[in-house]
């Protein structure tokens, strides 16, 4: 593994920070440098090493394809990508997680759109584009580098559920109930036709770019 030591030191760091930043050394963090400078700490180190990994994901051996890509997991990836469109643009509406909204106020809060699906929308987007890259791309590099990136989606939204439950009392408990940490597909039909729409949009703008980036045409532009 020597020819990753560098993808892996950087994705250690990324995941790492993350974990520690927004939990451990968070409250300290915090008084030390307010929210404002603790908020530019942690985007400075979560850019910084993303960046790293980055730059060492195009530098380490690309490595064998550990299974054949024929069209049949094309077409999965590509739904996996359409879906994460839908819940990533879905957590930023009506998300009264993403809000800040208090704890207790969670008590009169019914999840809607994509939090019928699951009460982590963004995290599990990030997670489902992981695993389709995985699929079409089974390589070594790309097990560290999208690895790390969905380890850090379902780690990370399974390290707010804990931090959530110590201080959100009922109104967490009772959002929680009402909710899922794993997505419902069966619900994915009463997210609303406009989230459909725009996740739509958003996997036709994101796969159409691929082409700029050197990459395989990506979504339906594959076939076109």
């Amino acid at each position: 593994m020597d020819g990753y030591a560098s993808l892996i030191t950087a994705c250690a760091l990324f995941v790492g920070t993350h974990f520690l930043m927004s939990h451990p050394l968070r409250a300290r963090m915090v008084a030390r440098l307010g929210e404002n400078g603790f908020a530019g700490v942690y985007s400075l180190v979560s850019l910084a090493t993303f960046g790293w990994m980055i730059w060492a994901y195009r530098q380490a051996p690309m490595g064998e394809m550990v299974w054949n890509v024929g069209d049949a997991i094309w077409v999965v990836a590509s739904l996996l990508t359409l879906l994460a469109s839908v819940l990533f643009l879905g957590s930023f509406f009506g998300n009264p997680v993403l809000s800040q909204t208090s704890g207790e106020a969670l008590i009169s809060k019914q999840p809607g759109g994509a939090l019928l699906v699951t009460r982590h929308p963004m995290m599990w987007g990030f997670a489902l584009w992981g695993v389709a890259h995985v699929l079409i791309a089974p390589r070594a590099d790309s097990f560290i580098f999208v690895g790390s990136i969905i380890f850090l989606a379902l780690a990370g939204a399974a390290g707010q559920d804990r931090k959530k439950a110590a201080l959100g009392g009922d109104g967490w408990s009772h959002w929680v109930a009402n909710t899922s940490y794993w997505p419902r597909l069966l619900q994915l039909p009463k997210v609303g036709l406009r989230l459909w729409l725009a996740g739509i949009a958003l996997w036709l703008v994101a796969s159409w770019s691929h082409s700029f980036f050197g990459a395989y045409g990506a979504g339906l532009f594959r076939w076109l």
